[in-house]
């Protein structure tokens, strides 16, 4: 079986990577901007190559890659913001360079004689927060579900649904979207797709990160009084490691 390769955009500290590791598909590059993440990243994975920020990278030029992994900022589609929105969010429309770079590699291939299941890349995971789905009563993420789909020569995404009536679900759902016309979703439910090589932030994380990357006693409270005056719920998890903050001395 020939081995999988991936593209991580939106980088940070190397999630994607690491679980491609632990079930063997093989890092290529990384996109992020923040020296302190890619720091960790070159210290973890030292033959994955840095390719600098996705508004000034081309898939046409990237080395094609099997799956390209994005987490793209979440800032405007959190309830803890304002959810100012995909379309109109400074941070989260970035989503949409991604999809450039997909359709771009994917055209490049293309045009180089590939076909069918073969055009690189063949799929894309997109990790993002709950408010996702509610951002602009839904069409926001219906945007993200059309963008996708209207990348040339479609093939399946998969992304990480944390959708539930109230609160988080006890376990991880992965659902596969199919892009083929009257395809139907097809929910995997469990809480990881291989339990044996399940992975954890704390594997990559550092001890003794700069203060720059923790919310400060009034971010905390600018969120948790957002969240009171528009009369949304934060998960509980949530909403306790915030008061803590706020009531540290």
């Amino acid at each position: 079986m020939r081995e999988l390769t991936l593209g991580s955009l939106f980088d940070g500290l190397g999630g994607f990577p690491l679980a491609g590791i632990r079930n063997g598909i093989r890092p290529v590059w990384a996109s992020d901007i923040e020296p302190y993440p890619i720091a960790v990243t070159r210290t973890h994975f030292p033959n994955m190559r840095h390719v600098g920020s996705v508004t000034e990278i081309s898939g046409a030029e990237l080395e094609p890659v099997d799956i390209i992994t994005f987490g793209s900022p979440c800032q405007d589609l959190s309830v803890a913001g304002k959810q100012a929105g995909i379309h109109d969010g400074t941070r989260s429309s970035l989503f949409f360079e991604a999809v450039r770079i997909i359709k771009e590699m994917r055209d490049k291939d293309i045009a180089d004689g590939r076909t069918d299941q073969f055009i690189r890349p063949r799929f894309s995971v997109w990790e993002n927060v709950p408010g996702a789905f509610s951002s602009n009563k839904g069409q926001d993420f219906q945007a993200v579900l059309q963008a996708l789909c209207g990348i040339r020569g479609g093939s399946p995404i998969l992304y990480l649904s944390l959708r539930k009536e109230s609160g988080f679900l006890p376990e991880t759902l992965w659902e596969t979207v199919s892009l083929l016309p009257g395809a139907s979703w097809t929910p995997l439910a469990g809480a990881y797709p291989s339990v044996e090589k399940e992975s954890f932030l704390w594997q990559i994380l550092q001890e003794n990160a700069p203060p720059k990357y923790f919310l400060t006693k009034t971010a905390c409270m600018g969120i948790l009084r957002r969240a009171e005056k528009r009369g949304k719920e934060l998960p509980p998890m949530l909403k306790e490691a915030l008061e803590e903050v706020v009531t540290m001395p």
